[in-house]
């Protein structure tokens, strides 16, 4: 058994508790999918790529020997991930669900499946150890990746409501960790993704401080404006009613307040009522 160094193993501890919180994060999005009983906007694909992505680094770590870190960490993260992937299939939509179970099939029993046979039959020793390293060096990124899919919404939407802070600020907390234990191991197939990892995990975390506020505020105005039209209308019709040859008058920002006090309904059953009893009075002075 190989003795690493200290920093190695205390790197590679910290990695192990920090990469448990990741895959822990999601917590509050799944609770949330729990209490609503519809996973509404959440995507499977972190998921499924994060599931994939442990297996491939237990087949790595145990062709690699004296990986214990890995193995422990990633067997943790696949029951995780399953778990996940169950509470989604069960409250998805049906198309959800349907396209979730073909991403299961294609990437995790199909694809891992074809990898693990291609490099157990064509791939001997040390040369299977660097085919299946650089295999998991691409698909780490891919895990970094994954949460980059929703960028796009967030930008659009202005709402950070499907990136959840929590999994953005441990992913880049973990990448750090996994960095230098890859980095003093001499692994590079460990310590190279997790750059970019600590790039990704950035941005997400940047476009979250830029739009955590901005939902209330698109949110808020377009409420106002639609409850003081509703209002406008509302007040218009009683004046067409009361006096049919009312000629409509284009509304402008800075009369809005002048309008509502001249066009207030209260107002106007009071004159419908001063006019109903001078009508009165003109009746009873005319039979006198």
């Amino acid at each position: 058994m190989t003795i690493h160094h200290p920093l190695t193993l205390a790197f590679g501890l910290l990695g192990n508790i920090i990469s448990f919180m990741v895959f822990l994060a999601p917590l509050p999005t799944f609770y949330t999918i729990y209490k609503k009983k519809t996973t509404e906007g959440f995507q499977a694909l972190p998921y499924v790529v994060a599931l994939f992505s442990c297996m491939l680094w237990i087949y790595y770590a145990l062709l690699k020997q004296d990986a214990t870190f890995l193995i422990t960490i990633n067997s943790v993260g696949c029951v995780i991930e399953t778990a996940y992937l169950a509470i989604f299939l069960f409250y998805a939509p049906k198309m959800a669900r349907i396209s979730t179970v073909k991403l299961l099939l294609l990437l995790n029993v199909f694809g891992y499946g074809l990898m693990l046979v291609l490099t157990l039959f064509l791939a001997k020793g040390e040369k299977r150890l660097k085919v299946v390293g650089w295999i998991c060096l691409v698909f780490n990124l891919t895990v970094f990746a994954a949460p980059l899919c929703i960028l796009k919404k967030v930008i659009r939407t202005k709402s950070v409501e499907f990136m959840p802070f929590p999994l953005s600020f441990f992913l880049t907390l973990g990448a750090v960790m996994w960095f230098f234990y890859g980095f003093l191991l001499k692994d590079y197939n460990i310590a190279f993704p997790n750059i970019l990892g600590v790039i990704f995990g950035i941005v997400q975390m940047v476009l979250y401080i830029v739009y955590k506020n901005a939902k209330k505020v698109l949110m808020g105005e377009p409420s106002k404006v639609q409850e003081l039209s509703d209002h406008i209308i509302e007040v218009m019709k009683i004046s067409t009613l009361v006096c049919p040859d009312l000629t409509p008058v284009v509304l402008q920002p800075n009369d809005i307040d002048l309008i509502e006090i001249v066009l207030d309904p209260n107002n106007i059953i009071k004159e419908i009522k001063t006019e109903e009893t001078k009508e009165d009075m003109d009746d009873a002075s005319t039979k006198v």
